[in-house]
Parts: C-alpha cells; structure tokens; sequence
C-alpha cells in the first residue's frame, strides 16, 4: 500500500513541477496586425474635366459710321454651345481649393442687326457668322459645409479668352434715299486675347474618397470679339474692320469630376487562413 501512495505523491509532484514550468515558459507574441502603406505623397492635388453648356449674349455690335447717322442694334445675341474643359487644382484645407483650367467654347452662331437712319437714308444691316474660344483661367472656391455628402461651393476666376469670330458677314439693306439696293461684304476670320472673369456656384458630391462629381453654374466674361478685313461681294470695296461685337458674357451649365491625387489606397485585410 505504501508502495502505491508513494507512486501517487510521485506522480502528483511530477505533474506539479511540469504546470508550473510550463507557467514560466514565455508567451509567443501574436503575429503583428496588417498596416496598409503610407499613401503617396502627392499633397492635396486633384485633376478635374467639365462638359457643359453656353448661354451666351452681347451687349451691341459696334461700327464707325458716316456723319450724320445713327445704328439702332436689333437681336444681338448667340445660339447656345458646348464646352469642355480640363485642369489641375489642389486643395489647400477642408474649405480653400483653387484650380487652373483650359477650356474650349465651340462654336455659336451670331445674329443680329443694326437698323440705319442717315440723311434721306433708312436701310439696316443683317450681321451673321459664328463665334468661338479658348479659356485659360485660374479659381478659387469656398466649400460651405458638407451635408449628406452634398458640398455646395462658391467660387470666382480670372483669366484670358481667345475671342475668334469666323464667317462673318454684313448683308446690307437701303430701303429709302434710292431704289432698294441689297449688298453683302465678307469678313476674314479673326481672333484675339481679351481679359475674363468669371463667378462660380454648385454643388458637389463625393462617391469616394478619390472622386467627386460636381453640377455648377457660372457667370463668364469674356471680352470682345472683331472680324478682320471686308471685302464686298462685287469686289467693289474692301479694307480693314471697324466692326466690334463687345461686351460678350455667357451664362453655363457644367458638369463636371475631380479625382483626388492623394486618396489612400484600398485595405487589403489578410488571409484568415494561410498554408505552409
């Protein structure tokens, strides 16, 4: 009996001994987490695309006349166009961004008249052609608060127009002081840089971290615009322009993306399982 007790105490002090080295052993430290890599370092820039919509109108269609007259304008105005533009901008906080864009206008075809009134003389000009753009200009907008991923903005630019009118022509008709007498004189294409500007609002919407979509409007400036030389239909005259379409403005439409350069890359979470 006794032999046996002893087998037990024996084999309880083993076991004993074994806890409590196992107690001492140290501890495997866990497999340490997934950290996905630092993004780019790109800052906060952006590029950005628009594909819009012109609502365009001028102020009068000025020409030098003979002494003693006077042009009355009638209908001046434009057809609508398309847009598309292009740029780069960065975001400088939650609030301030600014962007630099180029922007082609296509083109709007230009209608108008000047009704005449002269010495024994009443006749009208008939001006017809098209008009289009180039727009460089550089903005700064406001983000006003963020609701439901809704952002809506306010902004203003300052830049150049590339004014080009092309197709231009006078069709003249003298109604009183003679017989009715129709001519028509033709305009070289022409075009020039003029000072613009421009007055932003919309709103935006981010789908992701890296891309918005925006629906904006804005007011735009762009200057005056002038055919180059006439030259009757009979060949009869001909010499530089005095004609100057000025004041053109244009309310657009756009919409418009913005992909951020520097949103971190997607998380890749690890295996749950792994071989080998």
């Amino acid at each position: 009996m006794r032999s046996v007790k002893t087998l037990l105490a024996a084999g309880a002090a083993t076991l004993i001994s074994s806890m409590a080295f196992a107690a001492d052993m140290p501890i495997a430290a866990p497999p340490p987490m997934y950290a996905p890599p630092p993004p780019a370092d790109f800052g906060g820039w952006y590029l950005r695309g628009d594909i819009g919509m012109t609502n365009q109108s001028a102020k009068r269609i000025d020409s030098v006349l003979p002494a003693g007259f006077q042009a009355t304008n009638v209908g001046v105005g434009f057809d609508s166009s398309p847009l598309f533009g292009l740029g780069v901008g960065y975001r400088f906080n939650n609030w301030f961004r600014a962007d630099l864009i180029g922007q082609y206008r296509g083109k709007a075809n230009l209608h108008g008249a000047d009704n005449l009134v002269g010495p024994g003389f009443v006749g009208s000009n008939n001006y017809g052609g098209s008009k289009s753009e180039w727009v460089v200009m550089a903005n700064a907008y406001v983000d006003l608060g963020t609701w439901w991923c809704i952002t809506p903005f306010i902004g203003a630019g300052v830049g150049g127009s590339y004014n080009k009118l092309s197709g231009f022509r006078d069709d003249g008709v003298q109604i009183l002081g003679g017989p009715p007498v129709s001519s028509v004189t033709y305009f070289a294409d022409k075009g020039q840089w003029n000072f613009a500007w421009a007055a932003h609002a919309g709103l935006a919407y981010k789908v992701n971290p890296g891309f918005t979509v925006e629906l904006a409007y804005s007011y735009m400036d762009l200057g005056d615009a002038a055919p180059g030389n006439f030259r009757a239909f009979d060949g009869s005259i001909s010499g530089p322009s005095t004609i100057k379409v000025r004041d053109i403005t244009s309310h657009d439409i756009k919409l418009g993306v913005r992909w951020d350069l520097n949103s971190p890359p997607a998380y890749v979470p690890p295996p749950l399982v792994t071989k080998g």
